[in-house]
């Protein structure tokens, strides 16, 4: 008989959850190492050590913006500390006593009809809405380098601008990667919509220059956000602008909900979004 109190061992507690498509490579790997990279009241972020993306993936509830990188939990939020080791791989997601399985998948790129450039130049009046919420970086002259760039299909300007834009600005999401991260899923999505080619080769040239270092340039969890950005995934708040735009639904209620989240996130996303717009239609114009 073991002489001294035995160490309880804490039952493991099952959850499983709706997973985006854009985490299923990573969690259908060989298990990996990871850690709790940050916690909220509605997610806890995980930062798996990878060199595939998406690094850094969201366990959330219901009440959370629902990111291309989430598991959207059926049950409770793990109860977890910053710096807490985890596992993710093999099918599952292991932190703590908790142990997670994705059991269906949900994808995080919009699905959009085809469409002439008149319809989208219908949607431009409403992306110039009047609100409260103004873009974190409103003013900067890469911005407007960025959209002239853009427009003209100038390689040289728009990602001159956008190697500035990565990381800049506070937070988790820095206001120039929303921007970047808005512009990127409209310019591949609008483009391909619309059948503007050079759209979509804007877009990949971007996606490229934006993602190849940005791990290094800005916070795991935005560095993330480009990449998804790059492959055309989005929250479904962004998803619903484009849809909007595209003519497939209300674009005013979609606006609405995009510009509420976070401090300027979702304004910073849709100024990305619209010029992505504007730049669909004068590359559409001149081909």
């Amino acid at each position: 008989m073991t002489l001294g109190t035995q160490r309880r061992v804490q039952p493991r507690t099952h959850l499983t959850g709706a997973a985006s498509a854009a985490v299923r490579p990573v969690l259908e790997s060989a298990r990996m190492p990871a850690r709790v990279l940050a916690t909220v009241s509605v997610g806890v972020y995980l930062e798996v050590r990878t060199q595939l993306e998406p690094s850094v993936i969201a366990m959330i509830t219901g009440e959370a913006t629902r990111l291309p990188n989430s598991v959207l939990l059926a049950g409770e939020l793990p109860r977890v500390s910053v710096g807490d080791e985890a596992a993710v791989g093999d099918g599952v997601i292991e932190v703590g006593r908790y142990r997670v399985k994705a059991r269906r998948w949900w994808d995080p790129s919009p699905a959009l009809p085809s469409v002439g450039l008149e319809r989208l130049a219908r949607a431009v009046p409403a992306m110039s809405p009047q609100t409260s919420r103004r873009p974190g970086l409103e003013g900067n002259g890469a911005i407007s380098l960025l959209a002239a760039g853009c427009a003209e299909a100038s390689l040289v300007r728009a990602v001159s601008a956008a190697e500035q834009l990565v990381g800049l600005g506070p937070g988790l999401t820095p206001s120039g990667d929303d921007v970047l991260a808005g512009l990127l899923v409209a310019l591949r999505h609008l483009g391909s919509a619309a059948r503007v080619a050079r759209a979509v080769w804007l877009a990949d040239w971007l996606s490229a220059a934006v993602t190849f270092d940005a791990r290094t340039r800005t916070t795991p969890i935005s560095a993330t956000l480009l990449h998804c950005a790059a492959r055309g995934e989005a929250s479904p708040e962004v998803a619903g602008v484009l849809r909007g735009i595209a003519g497939a639904q209300p674009i005013e209620p979609a606006l609405r909900r995009l510009l509420q989240l976070g401090h300027t996130s979702g304004a910073d996303l849709a100024q990305g979004l619209r010029i992505g717009l504007d730049s669909v239609l004068a590359l559409g114009a001149g081909s």
